[in-house]
């Protein structure tokens, strides 16, 4: 039985027999009651290897994500790395390294110039509200930086205004929910349709404003 969604919960496990093996993606986030079912039932949950680049060493675009931080985000950013390399992304850590103070328009500027400029394929600042590195990263043009604190603005935000860096206030939302909240955001894709105009149009905005 292979289950291609990122989210396996205990419903995916109702088909599955006793003692018998189920296969994920590389990446799946396992619910604990899913844990838990699967360790009752004698199930084994075995993770798909990824594939394999096109050029031996290099790793896929697609899998890597920028990360940054100020001081009041580092904790938070160094428990999210763990997570990002659990589900098999490749981390780039823009800093910071430690709880010294620090700017966070630095670190926001960072990250957003990664994924503008192709060196990560999204990108998560971090800071204590996650409102100033979200102002920052949308001084870079083409950054599309959005501050979510709940699965609904997580997946809102990627579906409708196709957001490629995602904002985090470390003080104003628990460890546990920032990893649903970005395992979401990474793994809902952009609706385009009408709002694909939207975002053209967002385009035009800094077109217009860009300097000569």
């Amino acid at each position: 039985m292979n289950v291609t969604r990122r989210v396996l919960t205990v419903r995916d496990l109702e088909l599955a027999s006793v003692g018998g093996e189920i296969a994920v993606e590389p990446g799946t986030i396992i619910t604990p009651l899913a844990c838990d079912e699967a360790e009752r039932r004698k199930i084994s949950i075995r993770f798909e290897e990824p594939r394999s680049p096109s050029v031996p060493g290099e790793k896929p675009r697609s899998r890597i994500v920028a990360i940054g931080a100020d001081h009041g985000g580092f904790d938070l950013k160094e428990q999210l790395k763990e997570y990002l390399c659990d589900w098999r992304y490749v981390v780039l850590d823009l800093g910071t390294s430690s709880r010294e103070p620090v700017d966070y328009p630095d670190f926001a500027e960072a990250v957003a110039n990664s994924v503008v400029h192709g060196d990560a394929w999204r990108g998560v600042v971090i800071d204590s509200a996650g409102i100033g590195s979200s102002i920052a990263a949308n001084k870079v043009p083409g950054a599309r930086a959005a501050l979510c604190y709940d699965r609904p603005t997580a997946r809102n935000s990627r579906e409708h205004n196709d957001a490629n860096i995602l904002s985090l206030g470390a003080r104003l939302i628990p460890a546990e929910a920032a990893r649903e909240v970005l395992a979401v955001w990474l793994e809902t894709p952009f609706a385009g349709g009408r709002h694909e105009k939207r975002i053209d149009k967002i385009r035009a905005i800094e077109t217009r404003h860009s300097k000569p």
